[in-house]
């Protein structure tokens, strides 16, 4: 959802940069097991298995810094969010797709705010309008999530300063509502991983054996003394 360049996290950027990394090494590995399998050519094979050997150790320890690292990463998290909705802007091409992503987690997940609604309080641009807008993305009303993004305005009137309680919006924070989604598909993304760690142990016992046969077919073909 974050683009490297828009995060102030160090964490964020370097698993960003790792992600970008091995989708890169990904294509190049996908090349070099194709090349090496179609004309039996021993050192791509290698090359194959070392890469996904690369990836296999990359996803293990990125699970592991995720996991011991996580609190450091929710206060992370939530400084990036914090400035974001602080400074969301509709009308701001340049974050258009920072604030779209943001707004369809808040949507998906029927949540307002990383903590709760009231951070929507230190919008600038709600503040300057006396909090009689909303973001849209935050609503309960069906014809709000029309829009989908921005601001909506409140339809009763509020005498003086309105506050978020007086928004119809959801009271779930995201940070709850995005650990009670992990929560509820743990088992499927548990498996996903796992599928995936097997696929990468097949190919890398698959490279294995091919090389071993191209390496018997060479040394039968060796003529014997």
């Amino acid at each position: 959802l974050l683009a490297p360049t828009e995060m102030s996290s160090p964490s964020l950027k370097t698993g960003a940069y790792i992600l970008i990394g091995v989708g890169a090494l990904t294509m190049l590995m996908g090349f070099l097991g194709c090349l090496g399998a179609v004309n039996e050519i021993r050192c791509l094979l290698g090359l194959y298995f070392t890469c996904l050997m690369i990836i296999l150790l990359t996803q293990i320890a990125a699970a592991l810094v995720i996991y011991f690292q996580k609190e450091t990463l929710k206060v992370e998290l939530s400084d990036i969010v914090a400035d974001l909705i602080e400074n969301y802007d509709p009308s701001d091409e340049d974050k258009r797709n920072l604030q779209d992503a943001w707004d369809y987690v808040q949507t998906q997940i029927t949540c307002c705010g990383w903590t709760g609604a009231k951070e929507w309080e230190n919008n600038e641009i709600l503040r300057n309008k006396s909090n009689t807008e909303y973001p849209c993305s935050c609503s309960n009303r069906s014809k709000d999530l029309v829009e989908g993004r921005g601001f909506c305005n409140l339809e009763d009137p509020v005498n003086g300063t309105a506050t978020y309680a007086d928004w119809p919006v959801h009271e779930q924070g995201c940070m709850d509502g995005v650990e009670q989604w992990l929560k509820d598909n743990l088992g499927i993304i548990l498996g996903v991983c796992t599928g995936v760690a097997v696929i990468e142990l097949l190919g890398m016992i698959l490279s294995i054996s091919l090389c071993k046969n191209i390496h018997s077919e060479d040394y039968t073909k060796v003529p014997k003394s």
